[in-house]
């Protein structure tokens, strides 16, 4: 199964794919990326930050971009290319982030595809904002 090649988008085609953030999610990431930072991981020290509580890393959230491009749109076989994120807001655990992707711009020359990023919690709220480039996927070579 592969996702959708360059000839097969359009323009403002979207996806989008949901997750609430649990501390579980929280540790797992900071265990496989090693980033223990306690904004992410200390209740006591966050207690007294800005936030007041702790907080998802960054990058769990852009993620969730990712699964939308990997499963959904452009779908399977899509290969990351590029990634610009300005972080708009925090992400706390229960909260339910949306990611969505959105077709901008479309290069048959090359099979990519510049998509719109996007990460909004339960109160429709912008914690994350960007653009990816993508490589779409490629039919399947004919046997030889």
């Amino acid at each position: 199964m592969i996702g959708k090649t360059i000839h097969e988008l359009a323009i403002g085609d979207s996806a989008q794919f949901s997750k609430t953030v649990t501390e579980t999610d929280i540790y797992l990431f900071a265990g496989i990326t090693g980033d223990f930072n306690p904004a992410h991981v200390d209740e006591e020290y966050c207690r007294k930050t800005y936030f007041g509580t702790r907080i998802a890393h960054g990058l769990l959230a852009a993620g969730f971009i990712s699964t939308v491009m990997g499963t959904r749109l452009p779908g399977p076989g899509t290969v990351y290319l590029r990634q610009e994120l300005t972080f708009l807001g925090a992400v706390k655990i229960g909260d339910t982030i949306t990611a969505r992707v959105e077709v901008i711009e479309i290069d048959t020359v090359k099979g990519r595809a510049k998509l719109l990023t996007t990460c909004d919690n339960q109160d429709g709220t912008r914690v994350l904002t960007g653009e990816a480039v993508v490589s779409t996927p490629r039919p399947p070579k004919a046997p030889a």
